[in-house]
């Protein structure tokens, strides 16, 4: 597999994305020699703690009504996706949180899942190893294949001019963080990781670097073997 900073050095976001959004910044995060592994409870009592963090944070108000989450409607809007039906992640998941908490997929999964909702911001966590080069994000020409999900496996293409993820093989993820495909997913054996912090104003870079922290103290908890790495691109960063 690509040396962790090479590949995150060779990843690219299209000028066509910062027109729409001047604002935008992505931190990307490598993990390697991760344990991945069923929900456990270590990740129960990361998932646990994020629920009752994100709950004081909403403190009654919808999530759309967060700014972070107002912005990333916004940004939604601007290529012609309509949040109302095709959500930003972190929303989604945290419109879930009442009455009985998020779901418990995998111990990688939850322990990111929380730190997007503790963090209000959308972050995605995909197979490193599954890539075919490194991640870029784009805006598509439509002809791109997606793996989903409906009943089974089968291959979407995006909207022209849609925001989505891709590599060398086809898109990873739809709508920006809006859905991830199947190719790239984490499963209970994935050891190599990238996650995906998603930003806009009026988020900081510093908190978009103490949410990395955070994913990263989580990942360390499952297994203090794993070395990560990060990159954060967009603005004065890149």
């Amino acid at each position: 597999m690509t040396d962790p900073q090479a590949w995150l050095a060779a990843a690219t976001i299209d000028d066509a994305v910062f027109a729409l959004r001047p604002d935008y910044r992505v931190l990307l995060l490598t993990a390697d020699g991760l344990q991945g592994g069923p929900s456990d409870e270590v990740s129960e009592r990361v998932l646990a703690a994020a629920e009752a963090t994100a709950r004081e944070r909403l403190d009654g108000r919808r999530p759309e009504e967060l700014p972070h989450l107002a912005a990333w409607r916004e940004a939604y809007r601007a290529f012609g996706a309509k949040p109302q039906r095709t959500r930003p992640s972190v929303e989604a998941l945290m419109r879930r949180l009442d009455p009985d908490g998020l779901p418990r997929i995998d111990r990688i999964t939850d322990v990111y899942n929380a730190v997007s909702i503790a963090s209000v911001l959308p972050l995605g966590g995909e197979d490193r190893a599954a890539y075919a080069g490194p991640p870029r994000l784009v805006r598509a020409d439509g002809t791109e294949p997606f793996d989903t999900t409906a009943g089974e496996t089968v291959v979407e293409h995006p909207e022209p001019g849609e925001v989505v993820w891709r590599d060398q093989a086809g898109v990873t993820c739809r709508r920006w963080n809006w859905r991830q495909g199947v190719r790239t997913r984490i499963t209970t054996a994935t050891s190599s990781a990238l996650f995906i912090l998603d930003v806009l104003d009026p988020m900081t870079d510093d908190e978009a670097h103490a949410a990395a922290d955070a994913l990263t103290e989580g990942l360390l908890a499952l297994g203090p073997e794993a070395v990560v790495h990060r990159r954060l691109l967009g603005g004065r960063a890149s």
